[in-house]
């Protein structure tokens, strides 16, 4: 299961979301989750779901990758559908069992809340990190609050800080994989018992793995003193950030795309 999580992992390649300026997509991702919230009717819907398609095709992540991202979210989901299915109310009754009913409005919301969380996984996913490395991340937040820098605001800090959490998930999903492995190597037992056994067999993981994340903040630290690195004292970029006209059109359509969902909420479809 660790291993299926794909967050905070870059993919290179050369598609049009990757040659993306990190600014605009770093715009792009509040656009599409205002996109994706704002979403009501069975039209709009469908026109987020597509748009979620368009993005993942232009982006050529492999489709697996993708389904693999959404495994460990399965259990949410589901658990999702269920209550949404059995604890909504509504006038159309589909089945009566006892005191279970289900409701057509039911089955709505969870199909409904089902695309919305898949939608904003992967779209959350396709538009930052699988297709924009920790460093353009780095340098699109720092340019993008840099007015906030007039008010004593950190901002090269707060950005560096984030990519570092970003780029070291990964990591620690990898560390947590290989102690598991290496406990169950000597024994130990993460599935039976009852659930104070099996939050109590997780001791034997959460220790070494602490200690191994301390190490290696701590070992970054130190190689970011050696080097002299100082947070945004005479700092130059190997890479200057440029923005292409198709950046900009990429984004009016975006916008476009968002605006046009409050016109899909009035559409009525049957679901």
């Amino acid at each position: 299961m660790l291993k299926d999580i794909t967050l905070g992992q870059f993919f290179p390649g050369r598609s049009l979301l990757h040659r993306t300026d990190a600014r605009i997509k770093i715009i792009l991702l509040a656009v599409f989750l205002v996109f994706v919230l704002c979403a009501k009717s069975a039209a709009a819907f469908t026109f987020v779901a597509v748009c979620t398609a368009v993005l993942v095709i232009i982006s050529a992540i492999p489709l697996k990758t993708i389904i693999k991202s959404l495994k460990p979210l399965m259990f949410v989901l589901i658990f999702t559908a269920v209550i949404n299915l059995f604890f909504a109310n509504g006038e159309d009754i589909l089945l009566q069992w006892k005191f279970i009913k289900i409701y057509r409005e039911g089955i709505e919301n969870a199909i409904k809340m089902v695309v919305r969380l898949t939608c904003l996984v992967t779209g959350t996913s396709v538009l930052l990190t699988y297709t924009t490395s920790p460093l353009d991340l780095t340098d699109g937040i720092e340019r993008l609050l840099t007015p906030l820098k007039h008010i004593g605001v950190p901002v090269h800090d707060f950005a560096m800080m984030m990519s570092i959490a970003l780029r070291f998930i990964p990591t620690l999903i990898e560390e947590t994989d290989k102690i598991i492995s290496a406990q169950k190597a000597r024994g130990a037992d993460f599935e039976s018992g009852n659930l104070f056994s099996r939050a109590k067999a997780l001791i034997p993981i959460l220790v070494p793995l602490f200690v191994s994340a301390y190490r290696r903040a701590f070992e970054l630290a130190e190689a970011m003193e050696c080097r002299c690195y100082r947070s945004g004292v005479g700092k130059t970029r190997m890479k200057v950030i440029k923005t292409r006209p198709a950046d900009y059109i990429f984004l009016g359509i975006s916008v476009v795309c968002c605006v046009g969902i409050f016109f899909l909420n009035q559409v009525v479809i049957p679901f």
